[in-house]
């Protein structure tokens, strides 16, 4: 495994793994796919690690890993993260999908286009349940007046989730729920209902997209993802850089430079001349 917060990164959206999801692929790099595409997220897939456990070289898997690059299994670069204390730092990325995807899609992932994956309904929900029904029952022992019933935790848990969606922690709840208690409270259920509903706090604002640069794989550099068609800059592809013409000045302004040029070297013969 690498460092914490490197190493293979896995890409959203995959297509559900087969036997034949490297077929396209030389028998080379479909096998050293196939190792990678197995690997635990986090895990070091650099030339150097991947040459001790695999039967090829270091260079030629630094070959093996451009070609899969090209064939939009790869792409190596760097992505922005906050920190806990308010800055960011740069992190060194690198993203894989079993699924092959093309120079527009890594475009739309550097962007923060492509949505992250998420969990299934199903497995997403049971916990965040379990969690506002625990609370809801546990209030009777912090304040034995809102003991409530298992239909009531049942009625009032999706109350509870929605602030744990905004961010709330049980100690918050607990507070806005058990403090400043009227006597007596006649309807526990009816309380905290109306506590839940008018106490709600605002929704938190929409998280920023992360901020990504790919690298080529060739040299390093790093740049937009359309001046990396299949991961490589264009000075490694052997393109040559447009050139720009000059545009000549006209030749006024060309007379009027010249006659300040003269002007500035008579006044400083002028100076340097004894008297």
């Amino acid at each position: 495994m690498a460092n914490p917060g490197y190493g293979k990164r896995s890409a959203p959206d995959q297509l559900p793994r087969t036997t034949h999801d490297f077929a396209h692929l030389p028998p080379r790099e479909a096998a050293i796919a196939a190792y990678i595409d197995r690997l635990p997220g986090g895990a070091d897939i650099s030339v150097k690690t991947l040459a001790k456990t695999l039967p090829y070289g270091q260079c030629a898997l630094r070959t093996a890993l451009n070609r899969l690059q090209a064939a939009g299994h790869l792409r190596r670069g760097r992505e922005r993260l906050e920190t806990d204390s308010g800055g960011s730092r740069w992190i060194t990325r690198s993203w894989w999908s079993r699924t092959a995807r093309d120079d527009s899609w890594w475009a739309s992932f550097t962007r923060g286009d492509v949505p992250e994956p998420e969990q299934p309904q199903d497995e997403r929900a049971r916990p965040t349940r379990s969690r506002a029904h625990i609370l809801l029952a546990a209030l009777g022992r912090t304040a034995p007046v809102l003991s409530l019933s298992a239909a009531d935790c049942a009625v009032l848990a999706p109350l509870v989730e929605e602030w744990f969606a905004r961010g709330a922690t049980e100690k918050t709840l607990l507070t806005a729920l058990t403090a400043g208690l009227p006597t007596p409270v006649h309807s526990p259920a009816a309380l905290l209902r109306r506590r839940l509903t008018d106490k709600l706090p605002p929704e938190p604002p929409a998280p920023r997209p992360p901020r990504r640069v790919l690298e080529c794989a060739e040299c390093g550099v790093p740049g937009r993802p359309e001046a990396l068609p299949g991961g490589v800059c264009g000075g490694c592809r052997g393109e040559r850089a447009p050139a720009h013409p000059r545009t000549p000045l006209p030749a006024p302004a060309v007379h009027a430079r010249v006659g300040e040029i003269r002007a500035a070297m008579s006044v400083r013969r002028r100076e340097r001349t004894p008297a």
